[in-house]
């Protein structure tokens, strides 16, 4: 998907254009899409190849926990474990610019690349209304980071998400400016008490308020806040050795490329795929309870960050 040089699609706020990008969508292509906080790059949240894209368009070599935009609180409720403080801020704020953190369903469809391989979700319904209609039309989960080259300025225009992507993604679906400007406020609610994990969009004054009680400070060893900051968070139980060329008796292997693997990251070598099913055999590998060994990755474009998590997955953990 990303070697390809598109003829980026304008489409515009209408209904044919939001039917046009939910197809886009629903075909696993990325499309820009307005909110009241920034332009998302979205694409399918439960097809992992989709996912993928994003990391290679942004040029951002990093699995970070995304925002799974939804249309309703029904939506919301068939991927995360709602509790009473979930149901006080979506009835305080949504649809708006706050995101929401809560444990995964057990039968949720979403790809492991949108969690970084997490057990939580960051969920949220945005206020801008053809957000809500496109997400209603493609009755999926999109994930959407800003639309924008990594390290470059959120943008907050259909201009800004073409300037910065046009020709590498498949459509931009414009409806004007947004009118926050800024990233969502994400609040974890996952744990023993509400945690601010990002200021944004939302005061925190005001989700205290709604809550009746003061934030939880924000933890810095928190695997959303920082993501991929710990050492071994991306860890499986069993032990990984990286870069294996043979395989001793009693492993299991993780293969990239062509050759006979227990589990294969991509048979073709393409990295893009490889991403999109990295947690999901170290999970798989892992419940098979036998050491785990790592054919090499090439360290280029998502290889980065598939080698990034594989050395996470093999350092050191405290016994």
């Amino acid at each position: 998907m990303t070697d390809a040089t598109y003829n980026t699609e304008a489409l515009t706020a209408a209904p044919k254009g939001i039917a046009r990008a939910a197809e886009l969508l629903a075909a696993g292509q990325l499309v820009a899409f307005p909110t009241e906080t920034v332009y998302g790059l979205g694409a399918d949240a439960t097809n992992g190849a989709a996912v993928a894209a994003i990391y290679a368009t942004k040029g951002r070599p990093s699995f970070n926990p995304l925002i799974a935009h939804v249309a309703d609180v029904a939506a919301a409720q068939t991927l995360v474990q709602w509790n009473e403080w979930a149901e006080a801020m979506a009835a305080a704020f949504w649809p708006g610019p706050l995101t929401l953190v809560l444990p995964l369903r057990p039968d949720h469809p979403v790809s492991p690349l949108v969690t970084a391989g997490l057990d939580t979700l960051a969920v949220r319904v945005p206020a801008k209304a053809c957000a809500r209609d496109l997400l209603a039309a493609v009755a999926r989960p999109i994930a959407a980071p800003s639309a924008n080259p990594s390290g470059r300025i959120s943008p907050t225009t259909a201009g800004h998400v073409r300037a910065g992507l046009g020709g590498k993604i498949a459509a931009i679906l414009d409806d004007g400016p947004c009118g926050v400007g800024v990233e969502s406020t994400i609040l974890g609610l996952a744990g023993d008490a509400p945690v601010l994990l990002r200021p944004g969009g939302l005061a925190a004054e005001d989700i205290e308020a709604a809550l009746g009680c003061p934030l939880a400070e924000r933890n810095a060893a928190d695997p959303l806040t920082a993501p991929g900051q710990l050492q071994s968070h991306y860890a499986p139980n069993a032990s990984v050795r990286l870069a294996a060329r043979d395989f001793a008796p009693g492993e299991v292997s993780l293969g990239f490329g062509p050759g006979a693997f227990d589990l294969n990251l991509s048979p073709s070598g393409d990295l893009n795929e490889a991403a999109a099913n990295l947690f999901g055999y170290l999970h798989q590998l892992d419940a098979m309870e036998r050491p785990i060994a790592a054919a090499p990755v090439p360290e280029h474009g998502l290889g980065i960050a598939i080698n990034d998590r594989l050395r996470r997955a093999a350092a050191p953990r405290d016994s």
